[in-house]
């Protein structure tokens, strides 16, 4: 009997887990894509309608693992007038330039497009189906049931394996009281919020994305021989940006590092795992050992102004922003803007910055073990020193921000711990109190990005209800976010599921336990683990060990 293979959703992830099956050169299988949306391969980071036109990815041609093509070979290809639809001007395009989401987007529509002609010129049974939502997902004894809608009408159908990779999930309702809006997506929404004070809890590149999209409605940046300014609409007078968060900082320019990534010498994944085979007692601490011996071995200099040698994990969370925060938000930006451009110049890299960048994803393998009083410290100390690492924003984006800054436009400020915002206000919008003082915001946007859920969030009400998405939980936090319990290869850990039944790529619900699995590279990653996973089940059913390594 031919196995059948379904994908719920048609995103980076899904292409990428495509693309290591197909390559396994397996093609018994009859494998049906299911979108809601009428086109597959673009993602909602990256989707026309839901990004403002504006707002610039923050992931390179570089960094991007290809398909058929590199992205920037594919923007060589285009035709001018689709280079100018998608706002690319070609001649100021090279393999590190951040280009808009869009046209990013619309780079993964084209290899998308091309990885399925490929693979059905080649024999493969691949079924797209845009327009068509799965709103359930059930285990039954003889697979998994899909209910779906296009249309109008509901059908079910069934599958042997079923691959959930629903990317972000934003809450249904964005205003879900006047002017309180738990999102900023769909960003073309905020074209029509009216000149006003507007508040956005946030001040990383999501919150970034919502002021371009708002200031965009409002004025237009124009370049001049002075660099790039903003020039407010006639009638804008009240309109005002207020970007807010705990340490109250605009986030880093993007910085220059080679790749291929230099290896760690002492952080290492051999490392990694013989802390983990110790146990969760101290594994923090020990890993933070050696996160500080790495340091100190790359940028000696950096790590003795840290006073890194002497340092617990909360003293160098409070010494790597110290001197952020200790500025002027907008005096550092400018600054580090200046010194990421020179760097880029003379492709110069900062040792400890590249140094943290990599360490990140090595060390996240640790997260699954840690206890919950220690999950809950990574969190709030040593997590933020990874995210600012790899969140740097497209220089632009910072232009911008200086730009709304110097028309009087934007302000930032730190909120602290201790803040209250009120969202029910008879008049609208969200009264702050901080410090003493309250300040009314007649819109107030969320904008900190996506966060990690809990599986009563979980879309497919019936997988709850079966009891195989559940939470991963700890008596010593109960109320810690960790994500619904799933292995090395995303199977929910459930009984009565038969192995590689069910795979779940769905990234609120699994950044609990992979904190860092947000960009186009966290795509790649776990798609090649089910992608490879699902074709050594194909060629040799019943005989594949549940550990990762047995798929890579």
């Amino acid at each position: 009997m031919t196995p059948s293979i379904a994908f719920v959703g048609a995103g980076p992830t899904t292409l990428y887990a495509l693309n290591a099956l197909l390559a396994s050169g397996v093609r018994g299988a009859r494998i049906t894509v299911f979108e809601a949306q009428e086109t597959a391969g673009l993602g909602s980071p990256y989707r026309p309608g839901w990004n403002d036109p504006a707002m610039l990815s923050n992931i390179a041609s570089i960094e991007i693992p290809p398909v058929t093509e590199t992205l920037l070979g594919w923007l060589q290809a285009r035709q001018p007038h689709e280079l100018q639809a998608m706002g690319v001007a070609l001649s100021e395009v090279d393999e590190r330039t951040f280009v808009p989401r869009v046209a990013l987007g619309r780079y993964f529509e084209g290899q998308f497009e091309a990885l399925i002609g490929r693979a059905r010129a080649s024999g493969a049974r691949i079924e797209v189906r845009t327009r068509c939502r799965v709103v359930d997902v059930a285990n039954r004894p003889q697979g998994m049931e899909l209910t779906l809608s296009s249309q109008g009408t509901t059908t079910r159908a069934l599958f042997d394996h079923v691959v959930l990779a629903t990317g972000h999930q934003w809450p249904s309702q964005q205003e879900v009281r006047p002017g309180y809006f738990l999102s900023p997506w769909p960003a073309t929404t905020l074209a029509d919020l009216p000149a006003t004070e507007i508040g956005i809890r946030g001040s990383s590149l999501t919150a970034i994305d919502a002021a371009v999209a708002l200031a965009g409605a409002h004025g237009a940046f124009v370049r001049n021989d002075e660099g790039l300014a903003y020039e407010p609409a006639p009638g804008t007078e009240d309109f005002g940006i207020t970007m807010m968060s705990r340490k109250g900082l605009l986030p880093e320019a993007d910085f220059y590092f080679p790749l291929p990534h230099t290896p760690l010498t002492i952080c290492t994944e051999a490392a990694l795992e013989r802390l983990i085979g110790q146990g969760s007692d101290g594994l923090l601490d020990k890993v933070f050992d050696l996160f500080r011996r790495e340091l100190t071995l790359i940028d000696p200099a950096y790590a003795e102004s840290t006073g890194l040698a002497e340092a617990t994990i909360e003293d160098f969370s409070e010494a790597y922003f110290a001197e952020r925060a200790g500025s002027d938000p907008f005096e550092w930006a400018a600054a580090n803007l200046e010194e990421a451009r020179a760097n880029h110049a003379a492709r110069h890299t900062v040792p400890w910055r590249d140094a943290i960048l990599r360490m990140h994803e090595a060390v996240a393998v640790i997260v699954p073990h840690l206890d919950g009083p220690e999950f809950r410290r990574f969190n709030r100390d040593l997590k933020p020193v990874f995210v600012d690492a790899y969140g740097a924003v497209p220089h632009e984006s910072v232009e911008r921000m200086l730009a709304l800054h110097q028309a009087g436009k934007l302000q930032v400020f730190a909120l602290g711990d201790d803040y209250r915002i009120d969202t029910h206000r008879p008049e609208g919008g969200v009264l702050l109190t901080h410090g003493g003082q309250s300040r009314h915001f007649p819109v107030f946007i969320e904008a900190t990005g996506q966060r990690a859920l809990a599986a009563i969030q979980f879309p497919f009400l019936s997988l709850l209800e079966q009891g195989i998405v559940r939470d991963e939980t700890s008596a010593d936090a109960p109320d810690a976010v960790r994500g619904i319990v799933i292995d090395d290869v995303f199977h929910p850990i459930a009984d009565g599921v038969p192995e590689d039944r069910l795979f779940c790529l769905s990234l609120p619900f699994i950044m609990g336990r992979h904190p860092f699995v947000q960009g186009v590279t966290s795509s790649h990653e776990i798609g090649e683990v089910v992608g490879r996973r699902l074709a050594l089940v194909l060629q040799a059913p019943g005989t594949v060990s549940l550990r990762l390594d047995a798929a890579a």
